[in-house]
């Protein structure tokens, strides 16, 4: 397929660099100041991601072209990989809006759109001859919801796990070494490991997100945005309480879930130390409880830019010839 990449960041250039090898052709690739689009009435060519690539990494522009012609270029799916935001998912829902008016797929990685504004995505993509895919916006390369779909969502009736690998991280360095929140999360964005705003992913926001996604695709009705989960993050977990946690064999992980009851809550649990919620480092894992088939764990990478791209081409894979 023809696939357009609207963000050039660690997934999005992951995705453009790796579609090629999944039988894709890139014909769009754009971050916020510039794109690069294939010439030709079809773009069959595609662009030359090597070069476009380069010239990002040089802090050049990917291409002559303004951001927003990447929507009006030649394409089937469009892969939205921009950054996630809060409220009206802006500008991320506005480009699923403007593929789907186009009847063209979308494949997400944004988390935006399908947490906060699930309901208006259905409805666009109702419309449309397009469809609309989102396995890259829970879990990274963890086949969570493609694994729900399998089962059918009417079959889980809850889901838990640990869903946000630098949290994870900072918890893991806190409970082995005995320091305090405040060292490791330095030592994170020293590693790479944690963003220089790291927000989002220490208190909960991230996993909320992924669970309230979770959620919707659950959901017999009702839709759910982040004002619907009960969050709270691991800033305030001091270095003593994971001690006193190791002495009664159990250990501290930020803990995302959607309850038999539609609730989602994220916060810190205290869980056995060697069990299966006890992943260590960037490590994540998804329980899924389903109703014939007992207990599902699905675990891995649940984030980077290679791994989260295999997820985008996964779901690019599943969509219908247009």
């Amino acid at each position: 397929m023809n696939v357009a990449v609207l963000g050039a960041g660690a997934v999005g250039t992951a995705v453009a660099d790796l579609a090629g090898d999944y039988g894709h052709t890139v014909t769009a690739l754009a971050d916020s100041s510039s794109a690069a689009i294939a010439g030709g009435e079809s773009g069959d060519d595609g662009i030359d991601v090597a070069d476009a690539l380069a010239a990002k990494r040089a802090g050049e522009r990917l291409g002559d072209a303004a951001p927003d012609d990447a929507l009006e270029a030649e394409y089937d799916v469009l892969v939205e990989a921009t950054p996630t935001t809060l409220g009206d998912a802006q500008p991320g829902f506005g480009h699923v809006a403007r593929a789907l008016e186009r009847d063209r797929h979308v494949v997400l990685a944004n988390k935006g759109p399908v947490a906060e504004r699930f309901g208006e995505v259905r409805d666009l993509e109702a419309e449309s001859a397009g469809t609309v895919r989102f396995e890259a916006t829970v879990g990274g390369a963890m086949p969570v919801l493609s694994t729900i779909e399998d089962f059918d969502p009417d079959q889980i009736t809850a889901v838990r796990g640990v869903l946000n690998g630098t949290a994870n991280f900072i918890l893991t360095r806190m409970g082995a070494e005995g320091l305090g929140y405040e060292h490791v999360l330095a030592e994170a964005q020293d590693l790479g490991v944690a963003e220089a705003d790291p927000t989002f992913d220490v208190d909960g926001t991230d996993a909320a997100l992924k669970c309230v996604i979770v959620a919707n695709v659950l959901a017999d009705g009702r839709e759910y945005t982040l004002d619907d989960a009960e969050v709270q993050g691991i800033e305030d977990i001091p270095g003593s309480a994971l001690e006193l946690a190791t002495e009664d064999a159990r250990t501290i992980r930020l803990i995302g879930e959607v309850t038999p009851a539609g609730e989602v809550r994220v916060g810190p649990r205290l869980v056995p130390e060697h069990g299966t919620l006890a992943v260590t480092g960037t490590e994540n894992i998804v329980q899924l409880e389903t109703e014939h088939a007992g207990r599902l764990n699905v675990s891995g990478r649940g984030a980077g830019g290679p791994e989260t791209a295999t997820a985008v081409l996964a779901d690019v894979g599943r969509l219908p010839e247009l």
